[in-house]
């Protein structure tokens, strides 16, 4: 039994490094991450129209200036901005309006008009988000040189505008960028597609031998000879590549092994599954070409789980890259424990049960020996009586 194990284990696994296909996955990894090498989004061209040319708005601009994601670029009038705008040229265009100092001095409420493109959702709320805090930082300022000057203590002041000390603390630090965040999901997604698919051809090559199907140690040896090559690329993936990169990498060798291994187990018992239900081989590539996006949508990388509603919630805990999506980013990004996941495991380890078991019996029941099983059952039954 041993020796039969072996022998396809070994055929498969030196298959595979004789024709190494699977390294097009680093190379699509590679050639994909190079939109990320610099890190984060910076210098991002947005056009400033100072219509009241005040010591104030000056001031406002060189804050504006500061900002490393801004590229702040003057402009005279409205319309020349808001035409560049529509050309893509530039991604926002913010307006100082006229009597902007005279109408601080005077206490009273300034609207800055700032208008973006929407079209770029991650630049356009970046800008936003900068311009919000920088502008709410030089109000702070100016208030608080009015009332230094009306005799106020530091110590006033800093009661008056900030009743409340608090502090933040990040629950989930990401690193130096968005694309620290999205990064873990998408490897997972490029693993788990790229092991369904070998998987999928594994099982259909061997259900389709000319010889007729091998003994179930033969499917056991060949699949076992994926694992080790799917470890390999979770180490170059989750460990090595992101490192080359400069993202933030709190999880150990070892750690990223015993995360990924359940991760494996859970792919290839839904490859079964897939296997089982669609059964030729230019139907895997059509089907899992179509859902490997709304899969990745619904790993819970671009858009929190709690805010799906309950039943897509459902679907999205029934795929296993929703799994390791949380637990590779909470121990590679968050610095969790192995032992905060073990649920994720837990659940990992039951799809690939769930998915396993459902895979043969729907073999079973194609290939008619369910119910050979249950006339036979049923025979001896009525023997019995």
């Amino acid at each position: 039994m041993f020796k039969l194990y072996w022998a396809a284990f070994t055929r498969v696994t030196l298959r595979l490094l004789g024709i190494p296909k699977w390294l097009l996955l680093i190379f699509s990894v590679v050639l994909m991450s190079l939109v990320y090498m610099n890190g984060t989004v910076s210098n991002l061209p947005v056009a400033v129209v100072d219509l009241d040319h005040s010591e104030s708005s000056r001031d406002l601009m060189r804050a504006l200036n500061t900002s490393s994601k801004v590229d702040m670029m003057m402009y005279e009038n409205s319309l020349a901005a808001y035409q560049d705008i529509n050309e893509r040229k530039i991604f926002a265009v913010i307006t100082i309006p006229r009597n902007y100092e005279k109408r601080l001095l005077k206490g009273e409420t300034v609207n800055i008009p700032a208008y973006g493109d929407a079209s770029s959702r991650l630049a356009n709320g970046m800008i936003q988000q900068d311009f919000k805090a920088i502008y709410q930082q030089v109000l702070l300022n100016y208030n608080a040189n009015i009332m230094r000057n009306n005799g106020f203590t530091p110590q006033q002041v800093s009661i008056v505008l900030m009743p409340i000390n608090s502090q933040t603390e990040p629950l989930y630090n990401a690193g130096i960028s968005l694309a620290a965040i999205t990064f873990p999901g998408l490897l997972v997604m490029l693993l788990q597609h790229s092991l369904l698919i070998a998987t999928t051809r594994t099982n259909i090559a061997l259900n389709t031998l000319p010889q007729g199907k091998p003994p179930k140690i033969i499917f056991l040896g060949s699949l076992s000879a994926l694992v080790p090559i799917w470890l390999f690329l979770s180490i170059v993936l989750f460990g090595l590549w992101p490192w080359v990169l400069g993202y933030r990498q709190l999880a150990s060798l070892s750690q990223i092994l015993l995360m990924t291994f359940p991760f494996i187990l859970a792919v290839m018992g839904l490859a079964k599954l897939l296997t089982e239900c669609l059964r030729r081989v230019e139907m895997i590539y059509l089907t899992l070409a179509f859902i490997t996006t709304p899969v990745f949508y619904l790993s819970g990388t671009i858009w929190p789980l709690d805010a799906m509603p309950h039943w897509v919630q459902l679907i999205a805990k029934l795929l296993p890259s929703t799994w390791a999506t949380n637990m590779i980013a909470s121990v590679n990004q968050m610095g969790l424990s192995i032992s905060d996941n073990l649920f994720n495991i837990f659940m990992l380890l039951v799809l690939c049960a769930f998915y396993t078991s459902l895979g043969i019996f729907i073999a079973a029941l194609r290939d008619g020996r369910l119910r050979k099983y249950f006339r036979y059952r049923l025979i001896r039954q009525k023997s019995n009586l």
